[in-house]
């Protein structure tokens, strides 16, 4: 037993002995940091270009006619389109002549007469649609408007030459539906949109659905018939289901309708839906995670099938041709793969294989055959590299919510293997954006990138991401900054408890949603965390609300029920409360700012009103602003230059080892705009 006379006659000792423990303990982590630098340093480094440079291919797809091979790769150091014939992969000729910002994204036409692409202008998101006819290689813009952002609402294999597609150059807010003739170009009007926030169409490229929030947050689904939209809706969803319940698509015959539903349910399941009789069947389900991607076949659209993704993606396949061959496929690839294009008659498929620990590769397969022959290898110079294997993992959160969440760590500090280094070491907590999307497992460059440094790295599916049940994503309403931020706080305590991370040195990181996470670390928890890179993150949740796209608004009120609404009191409050700008004089810990000028998602006044307050807060700050992107980085000059930035000011921070800057901040368009002096290199 110990009275209160005791106990206070014992503070002196307690102290001392305080004293002594902290002095161990300190000691004990400059053994720990010193052997795992050491093991650290007896990897090669990895030269930045050879994970953020361009890839030697990327995007490889076959025609749906089965004669074309097609992928991305540089042209004069920008990703372009390239194609060649399938039975003469060698004879390759580029078809696009992209000069200054990569193609992001490209498809064929159904009927293989020509590769599209979109493209933007510096990052501002409004992406035109082009076409490239395959025998001719004339090029042309197929919307040819200003401050325009095109979506594809749907195509066809009955109708190969023509596109529906969306057009806001009427209205910004709204999305029309045109059809678009592939021959000859010309856009007609299908519907004019008054308000919806997408539509959808059947194979007849015939729109059939209407899609529009409703007061509660979630969704009013009506019925589209002979082109108007019905009075009333025949499907609705409240707020906690809108994020996991949509109709999905049609048979080609039409007698079939796919829904991802979770009413009734937490998680997603697909659900076939006839359209004579209105029954309903559950095709699939889990109760660990929604239903995700499906394969359906290229005909019929008939879905064969589908995949889960909890830990890991897991693939089912009913049909037993596709059955057949993804078990044909699993016996002779390594790691993770997936079907990423397929022609028409769906003998021939182009698969990814991700060997997790080796660069990703493409291989052409024919079914009919039964031969695997490699298309590519996306990054070559990484054969050999010491790339790390990742740790899928479940933490608990304080409240006992389970967090899917992935680690990766140092070359040589786990010999063992079993995803525990032998000394803890310094960690970086990687944050995901949206917030409403999720990390997953696979080959992931930053996670390379940083444990090639010397750095844990830790990423979490914190509540409010998606893809792990609408109970996982609802869990997030109203709680930013708050109980999702908790989950980020409760990761890094279980990783400095299981021995993984050096508490004093766990920088926080990300983009997006995860610059907003970083600055909330440095300023709700500003000694939890030893320093943070906000690349492109809101730090005023009020202004941010006030600027987004207007081609968001028939959105808008998904984010007012889960962020805070600011045309309440209530709301506004809220809001003002979760925003990092006003509490910037708490920062403590050295902050790296990243934005890119067009953004039009988190503008860049939500970086610079936060560097404003530091400033005159006398609170230092490293600013970079890239005059020609967006949200985020995509050329890789400016990417490379950046993160040459990041990983030398990590090492100021960590003692992690970095690549020099060398000049690669004047190959790109980088403008530090304060800060230069807080960043070894620099």
């Amino acid at each position: 037993m110990t009275n209160r006379k005791m106990l206070l006659g014992s503070i002196g000792l307690a102290a001392s002995l305080a004293v002594i423990a902290a002095t161990a303990h300190a000691q004990q982590g400059e053994t720990m940091s010193v052997s795992a630098a050491n093991a650290v340093a007896s990897v090669p480094l990895i030269p930045r270009d050879a994970l953020y440079g361009n890839p030697t291919r990327a995007s490889g797809m076959i025609s749906p006619d089965g004669k074309w091979l097609s992928w991305l790769a540089p042209h004069e150091g920008v990703m372009n389109v390239w194609i060649a014939p399938a039975s003469d992969p060698g004879a390759a000729k580029r078809m696009t002549s992209a000069t200054d910002r990569p193609i992001p994204q490209y498809f064929w036409s159904p009927d293989s007469k020509s590769v599209l692409y979109v493209q933007d202008k510096g990052g501002d998101e409004n992406y035109l649609l082009y076409q490239v006819n395959v025998e001719t290689g004339v090029e042309r813009t197929l919307t040819p408007f200003e401050n325009t952002r095109v979506s594809v609402v749907g195509a066809s294999v009955t109708k190969k030459d023509q596109v529906l597609v969306g057009l806001n150059n009427r209205d910004p807010r709204f999305h029309d539906v045109h059809l678009l003739n592939l021959n000859t170009g010309a856009l007609t009007l299908v519907m004019q949109n008054e308000g919806y926030a997408g539509f959808l169409a059947d194979d007849s490229l015939t729109l059939r659905w209407a899609v529009r929030q409703n007061a509660a947050g979630g969704l009013d689904m009506f019925e589209v018939e002979d082109g108007k939209v019905s009075a009333t809706p025949r499907e609705s969803t409240d707020l906690e289901d809108s994020l996991t319940t949509t109709v999905a698509g049609y048979t080609v015959d039409g007698k079939t309708l796919y829904w991802l539903d979770s009413r009734g349910r937490n998680t997603a399941a697909l659900i076939a839906e006839n359209t004579e009789t209105g029954e309903k069947r559950v095709v699939a389900e889990s109760d660990k995670a929604d239903i995700g991607g499906t394969l359906s076949n290229p005909r019929t659209g008939e879905v064969e099938a589908y995949s889960v993704n909890y830990l890991k993606t897991e693939w089912t396949a009913f049909e037993p041709k596709v059955k057949a061959s993804l078990e044909w496929l699993d016996a002779r690839l390594e790691g993770d793969f997936g079907v990423q294009s397929r022609t028409e008659d769906d003998t021939k498929w182009v698969i990814w294989n991700d060997p997790l620990t080796s660069p990703s590769k493409v291989y052409l397969y024919d079914r009919t055959a039964s031969t695997l022959t490699e298309f590519y290898t996306t990054r070559p110079e990484l054969v050999g590299a010491p790339l790390q294997p990742m740790h899928p993992l479940e933490i608990k959160a304080r409240d006992g919510l389970t967090l899917v969440s992935y680690l990766t760590l140092p070359p040589g500090s786990d010999p063992d293997g079993n995803g525990v280094p032998s000394a803890a070491v310094p960690m970086v907590l990687l944050v995901h954006g949206g917030p409403w999307a999720r990390d997953g497992y696979g080959f992931n460059r930053a996670h390379q990138w940083l444990a090639n440094r010397g750095y844990a790295v830790l990423a979490v599916n914190f509540r409010g991401s998606t893809g792990l049940g609408k109970d996982f994503i609802n869990a997030g309403n109203l709680e930013w900054g708050k109980k999702m931020h908790d989950d980020l706080i409760d990761a890094v305590d279980w990783a400095v408890g299981a021995g993984v991370a050096q508490k004093d040195k766990v920088a926080i990181m990300g983009g997006s949603y995860g610059g907003y996470a970083t600055l909330a670390g440095l300023t709700f928890t500003p000694d939890t965390f030893a320093c943070g890179v906000d690349i492109v993150g809101p730090s005023n949740l009020e202004t941010l609300l006030a600027s987004i796209p207007p081609y968001w608004e028939p959105q808008v009120k998904q984010f007012h029920e889960r962020m805070g609404n600011p045309n309440t009191p209530e709301g506004l409050a809220l809001l003002k409360e979760r925003s990092p700008l006003y509490r910037a004089d708490a920062i403590k810990k050295p902050l790296l700012i990243g934005q890119g000028a067009n953004d039009p998602r988190v503008k860049q006044a939500e970086s610079d009103q936060i560097v404003k307050a530091m400033q005159e807060a006398g609170i230092p700050v490293t600013y970079v602003v890239f005059p020609d992107e967006g949200h985020g980085f995509a050329k890789p000059t400016n990417n490379i230059a950046f993160n040459a930035v990041t990983e030398n000011f990590l090492a100021t921070c960590l003692g992690g080892r970095a690549e020099p800057v060398g000049d690669t901040l004047g190959q790109s368009t980088a403008r530090i705009e304060t800060g230069r002096e807080y960043v070894e290199g620099l």
